[in-house]
């Protein structure tokens, strides 16, 4: 049976950004992000507290968090790969406070179902990456931050090859225990169908709630929307996407971007799945993305949106 409500997780302003190799100023980040808040989303990842040299797209966001609007029923999540970036944060947050502005109260953490993914990712084996994690949730919980966790490549690897079932639940089961509130499941490189979604939640059903976990899946083989639908069936009702389909895999080169999240509302709305996001204000911050940032939009259903505009606007012409 599908859900009634579905909550989007709006992962473009960290996980789409951060692969773009211009740079994206600290104002229009911040624009982007609150035409997605206006369009209604209840998370947005507006970015994450990481080293310049690694990522240096992300090294304005605490600059970013303490100028996007706020309001009651939304959070701001940030990516934290460490207990320094957390003492980052906490810092922010003890600054903005005495403003009452833009606090923080949700984080996420992330590793891998793939050894050598998260090798060359973080430079840490699964187990040392949980290890650091452990302290940086204990901190977090400490001072009242919720932390969701990400576990990437569960369905592949760029070096590895397929996933075992196994290794993904025992993930999820080690960054339940330690504290994490939701886990997002995420194909990486995009190379999940319907029928292994459907098996793998099975499998994790049979030990642990899956209203603990959400999906995050990329579209390098279009199969992302079939993911999703799969993913509903089973009961999922927290679904990442990117606005425009921004976003990739580093160490993955042919992987494309996230899930559009503006096809993801298109599903959702003839579903007639609620998710108190705008379908038009969604439209006007991927026409910023496009226009203003000069960035391409992957989403199938904008463009053709956009190319059935231009056609009627030439037919109206003639």
């Amino acid at each position: 049976m599908l859900p009634e409500k579905v909550t989007i997780v709006e992962v473009g302003p960290r996980d789409g950004l951060q692969n773009e190799k211009k740079n994206i100023s600290l104002d229009n980040k911040v624009k982007l992000i609150n035409l997605l808040s206006d369009a209604g989303f209840s998370i947005i990842e507006s970015g994450s507290i990481v080293s310049k040299d690694k990522i240096p797209q992300m090294q304005d966001t605490l600059d970013v968090l303490k100028k996007v609007n706020t309001r009651n029923n939304l959070k701001h999540q940030v990516l934290i790969p460490n207990i320094k970036g957390l003492d980052k944060l906490l810092e922010h947050n003890s600054e903005v406070n005495k403003y009452n502005n833009n606090h923080i109260d949700t984080i996420a953490v992330f590793t891998a179902a793939s050894e050598t993914f998260c090798s060359k990712n973080i430079n840490k084996t699964i187990d040392e990456s949980l290890n650091e994690y452990k302290k940086v949730i204990d901190k977090a919980l400490r001072n009242n931050i919720k932390v969701r966790g990400y576990i990437s490549c569960c369905f592949g690897c760029p070096y590895e090859g397929d996933i075992k079932f196994e290794k993904v639940l025992d993930v999820a089961k080690k960054l339940s225990e330690m504290g994490c509130y939701e886990i997002s499941i995420a194909d990486t490189i995009g190379v999940a169908s319907a029928g292994n979604v459907q098996e793998m939640l099975f499998y994790i059903s049979k030990s642990m709630n899956l209203n603990k976990f959400s999906v995050h899946f990329h579209d390098t083989y279009g199969q992302a929307l079939a993911n999703v639908y799969a993913a509903l069936l089973m009961g999922i009702s927290v679904i990442d996407s990117s606005i425009g389909g921004l976003g990739g895999c580093p160490y993955a080169g042919y992987a494309s971007g996230n899930l559009a999240t503006e096809d993801l509302l298109f599903l959702l709305n003839n579903l007639k799945i609620k998710s108190n996001v705008d379908f038009n204000k969604l439209l006007l911050a991927s026409d910023f993305i496009k226009n203003d940032l000069d960035i391409p939009i992957r989403s199938k259903v904008y463009n053709a949106i956009k190319a059935k505009e231009k056609h009627e606007l030439q037919r109206c012409n003639v």
